[in-house]
């Protein structure tokens, strides 16, 4: 990975991998068969998404589950940007709990909203991400929702990436930068912004 990581962030992040396989058996926070991969396919797979967007004060994920991407990008802004805040938005009880309490744990600036994306208050993001959580035309009418201006999604998507975007292109206007995926190469990480409805 193209991230610079310090000791202080690789302890952490090796926190959280202990906390997630400790939590997993009670709330399935990621399926049974990608535990062996909890490094490659979550940890650094959600990295990915950091060096993407530089600037930012505010970052929105939805549907944050297991804390992929969130809690990632969460430890790595400790470092990097110290200013930098993560929200996310989770409708589960139970992982808004697990995610709660890696917050505490790994003293992150991050905080969780209880609630359903859709009926939550306008954020105003600079970054909203997204992973494995719904279709790209909706993740737009969500980001649309919750973005500033002039900010920017990061959605991960799977092999199946350039029709989503093909359809989501009939619906939405958009600017969009595909990054491809350093964890598995028939996938990618979107960047996009300028949305507007077609």
């Amino acid at each position: 990975m193209d991230i610079n990581v310090s000791r202080e962030t690789s302890e952490r992040l090796c926190v959280f991998h202990d906390l997630v396989l400790k939590w997993n058996p009670r709330i399935n926070l990621i399926s049974k068969s990608s535990i062996p991969e909890l490094w490659s396919r979550h940890i650094w797979d959600s990295a990915q998404a950091y060096p993407i967007v530089e600037d930012w004060n505010t970052w929105l994920d939805i549907g944050s589950g297991g804390g992929f991407p969130a809690i990632i990008i969460a430890i790595l802004a400790q470092r990097q940007n110290p200013g930098g805040r993560v929200i996310m938005i989770e409708s589960d009880q139970r992982k808004a709990a697990f995610l709660r309490t890696a917050i505490r744990e790994l003293d992150l600036n991050a905080s969780v909203k209880v609630s359903r994306v859709e009926t939550t208050e306008p954020v105003g993001a600079d970054v909203i991400s997204a992973r494995a959580l719904a279709d790209l035309t909706e993740l737009i009418g969500y980001a649309e929702r919750h973005l500033n201006p002039e900010g920017r999604a990061v959605f991960f998507k799977g092999e199946t990436w350039e029709k989503e975007l093909a359809r989501a292109q009939e619906t939405w206007s958009f600017s969009v930068t595909s990054h491809k995926s350093k964890t598995n190469p028939a996938a990618a990480v979107l960047e996009i912004k300028e949305i507007k409805r077609v």
